[in-house]
């Protein structure tokens, strides 16, 4: 078994509920996130209304950095968005 069929047997047979912040924020549940102790970043996709996260392992990392490129999101942009979430002036 996989981790993503782990994952998929625990969402199918665990119903579970995160809530959605403000600040449009969710924390995992923490069955889920205890299953990928490593993983700071998910791949997010939406299917048919439904949330799909993939876990983006660290070797991916370039992946990562050509996603934000792909939504044209900068260092200016991720620098302003840690500003804003930690209160303090641009």
């Amino acid at each position: 078994m996989t981790l993503y069929d782990c994952n998929l047997y625990l969402v199918e047979s665990n119903e579970m509920l995160a809530k959605k912040t403000l600040n449009n924020q969710i924390t995992l549940p923490k069955k889920i996130a205890d299953l990928f102790p490593d993983t700071d970043y998910f791949d997010v996709e939406l299917d048919n209304g439904v949330i799909i996260l993939r876990p983006v392992q660290p070797q991916s990392l370039n992946q990562v950095q050509e996603k934000l490129s792909q939504l044209g999101i900068t260092e200016s942009d991720i620098q302003d968005a840690l500003n804003w979430a930690r209160g303090t002036p641009s």
